[in-house]
């Protein structure tokens, strides 16, 4: 069994979003591209974004710290800490409605 601290995660990654030029970082926690579950914490700095892409599978988004908005076409859902935002299977965007870290969870299709 693995264990870690999701917050202390978050808190290194948040860290290093915001000396980056892309005002982001990011760092699986579990799964991987070859596996079917795939969790990634994400840090975005105020006013950053991770641009429109496809959904590769089932997904949910949970907010640890921040407020987001995830778009997709003409509609959008904002989200805040605690919140968690089930993801369209559509092209879809996530912005940082100020300093935030979400856990992206994907079940691959």
């Amino acid at each position: 069994m693995k264990k870690l601290s999701l917050i202390a995660v978050a808190r290194h990654l948040r860290s290093h979003a915001a000396t980056a030029s892309s005002g982001r970082s990011a760092e699986t926690v579990y799964g991987g591209h070859d596996q079917v579950l795939r969790q990634t914490l994400i840090a975005l700095q105020r006013g950053r974004s991770m641009g429109e892409h496809d959904s590769p599978g089932e997904g949910t988004v949970y907010v640890l710290h921040g407020r987001i908005r995830l778009s997709t076409g003409d509609t959008s859902w904002d989200a805040r800490t605690g919140d968690l935002v089930i993801i369209p299977r559509a092209r879809h965007r996530i912005d940082a409605c100020e300093d935030s870290t979400v856990l992206l969870t994907v079940a691959k299709s």
